[in-house]
């Protein structure tokens, strides 16, 4: 298994850039700037956690971890960068990582499981119809309801540099409900029974 993946890192940084963006401008402005991120990511056949994560089997846990691991490099690099520069942007992390664990670990599931969701589904649409459509509106889709995208969170996260206790439970809550999410679909819609892939799709991104 390779253990340096700059795909996965590249898909971090492009995630990363997106969620600045949001933490630029908030609201339905930025959620729809953050867009540039996961359609950055299909556009270039780069690796993200959230678009594998529904794909991958799994026999290849281990490589959807290294997938991750780099997405979480490239968002930490990304987080240092707004950190450093501080202002507003900085002040929204503090206030959106605040709000996420006031929340309470269920709510916090709950909220990761729906993002993924739309994050699998959109991906999946996106490799078997070539459209970004589906991309452009699901990322301010799972950002208007309040959900929680958890390689997006590590910008956040870092950029509020505030390291407390209740983040050791919040982060990993919100990988798994990503998983869990991201598999909602392949479980209701296997791929091999859908009209809507081709072997040729199912080996993008």
């Amino acid at each position: 298994m390779q253990l340096f993946d700059r795909k996965s890192l590249f898909a971090g940084l492009l995630i990363g850039l997106g969620a600045c963006g949001y933490l630029a401008l908030g609201g339905l402005t930025g959620a729809i700037i953050f867009a540039f991120g996961l359609i950055s990511v299909v556009l270039s056949g780069t690796l993200l956690y959230t678009g594998q994560a529904g794909k991958l089997p799994l026999s290849q846990t281990g490589k959807l971890a290294v997938i991750w691991f780099y997405n979480v490099v490239g968002c930490v690099l990304l987080g240092l960068l707004m950190m450093s520069l501080g202002g507003e942007p900085v002040e929204r992390a503090q206030g959106m990582i605040a709000a996420r664990i006031a929340q309470g670990p269920w709510r916090a599931f709950l909220r990761a499981v729906g993002c993924g969701l739309i994050i699998d589904i959109a991906v999946w649409l996106y490799r078997t119809t070539k459209s970004t459509l589906p991309v452009l509106f699901g990322i301010p889709l799972f950002i208007v309801c309040g959900f929680y995208h958890s390689i997006a969170d590590v910008v956040y996260i870092v950029a509020a540099a505030d390291w407390t206790l209740p983040l050791l439970w919040y982060y990993p809550l919100i990988v798994l409900g990503n998983y869990v999410g991201c598999n909602i679909r392949r479980i209701i819609m296997p791929e091999q029974h859908g009209n809507l892939t081709s072997p040729e799709q199912n080996n993008n991104n």
